[in-house]
């Protein structure tokens, strides 16, 4: 395994061929504007994983949406060095100093009695180093961006100003202050006025980030659990009702919470893990004739298919997917394994079209069929392999 230098290196490599002339085409058309979606969407993708490790999901599909993430930073650090703005060099310079310097009780002199002293004298550092910059010390609540999600912003402008001291002292000061906007909100709901509802939901829902971050449970993580286990229990519902014949639209509302209690009691009788039990991995041993081509092979094709190379002994060569183990052993040919399709199962169509790019690029004669949501390949050994999504 590389260092961590010597990986971003080689990403940084790629990276640049790929915008360099004879590059990608796509590649090389992208600017600033049209790379916005996509770094919106891997951040999405990153906290989708997140939410499935802290349910107890497998850590290695975090590892490459991170990966995904960390290539929409290296392509906008490209686009900035080829118009003699910054590099990725300064990126990773400007952070490391920027830690360092916010740290000093971690690297400097400074002594911290809590996390809460830490908070306080980051936005201390934060306003000095604004200050230096531009002449003024700017706002506490600088830097919570405009496009975030409402009940994040919300809670992370809390969050800025209790650093400088504006925050309730205890818990049921804030809990008061939830009571006192709902009360305002059934006044409106009353008043029958729009504005007014508006006003008044819009202070309950502020208040509401304040309690959430006040107890430590993010609201913008709340809500998204709850709207995980709603879409859970009601899909149990679209079940249920399929399965007792009851025609599209006609069931009573009696009849679907019958299911969504029956959903809600599944739940509590089988809670998530805190973190799940290795699940068996089951072991396809083939022999090739040539090892080393082998290995070369799938040494490069493991990281794209997010696949682990554990260590293993010279004469075999290893790939675990979490629940597959693929060894490779020096020898005569596996009988029949020529002559059969081996299917590996893709997370999604992107990664068959992420799979299908690499082997195009990298490997143009192993590729063979390609639809979407599938594809087939060989290897140096002549096995054949489809990579498709269950409905491929």
């Amino acid at each position: 395994m590389g260092s961590p230098g010597a990986e971003l290196e080689r990403l940084v490599e790629i990276m640049r061929r790929l915008r360099a002339d004879g590059g990608c085409p796509w590649d090389r058309e992208q600017d600033l504007r049209s790379l916005r979606p996509y770094l919106v969407e891997e951040a999405f993708e990153v906290l989708d994983e997140m939410d499935r490790v802290g349910q107890g999901g497998p850590w290695q599909p975090l590892c490459e949406e991170l990966g995904d993430l960390l290539f929409q930073i290296v392509f906008h650090a490209q686009l900035a060095s080829e118009l003699g703005e910054f590099s990725m060099a300064d990126v990773s310079k400007a952070i490391s100093d920027k830690i360092v310097s916010r740290h000093p009780h971690v690297f400097g002199e400074k002594r911290v009695d809590g996390a809460e002293q830490v908070l306080a004298n980051w936005a201390k550092l934060k306003a000095e180093e604004k200050k230096r910059k531009t002449g003024s010390e700017g706002s506490v609540l600088d830097g919570v961006p405009t496009a975030a999600p409402a009940l994040l912003r919300a809670e992370r402008l809390t969050e800025k100003a209790s650093r400088i001291g504006f925050d309730w002292p205890d818990l049921a000061g804030v809990r008061g202050k939830l009571d006192e906007e709902l009360r305002e909100l059934d006044e409106a709901i009353a008043s029958g006025e729009r504005d007014a509802i508006e006003h008044e939901l819009g202070d309950v829902l502020f208040s509401l980030a304040n309690l959430a971050r006040f107890i430590k449970a993010p609201a913008e993580d709340a809500l998204r659990m709850a709207i995980r286990r709603f879409t859970t229990r009601f899909q149990h519902i679209e079940g249920a009702l399929r399965a007792e014949g009851v025609p599209f639209g006609e069931a009573t509302l009696e009849h679907m919470e019958r299911h969504w209690q029956a959903a809600k009691a599944q739940e509590k009788a089988l809670p998530p893990p805190v973190a799940l039990p290795r699940a068996p991995v089951s072991t396809l041993r083939l022999r090739v004739p040539d090892l080393a081509a082998q290995r070369a092979f799938w040494d490069a094709l493991a990281p794209v298919l997010g696949w682990t190379r554990p260590r293993e002994a010279p004469e075999r060569a290893t790939y675990e997917s979490g629940s597959l183990r693929l060894v490779f052993e020096q020898g005569a040919a596996t009988p029949g394994s020529g002559a059969t399709t081996l299917i590996l199962e893709a997370p999604s169509t992107r990664a068959v079209e992420k799979l299908a790019a690499w082997l195009e690029t990298h490997q143009p004669g192993a590729l063979g069929e390609h639809r979407p949501g599938a594809l087939n390949f060989r290897d140096p050994a002549g096995l054949g392999w489809e990579y498709a999504t269950p409905t491929g």
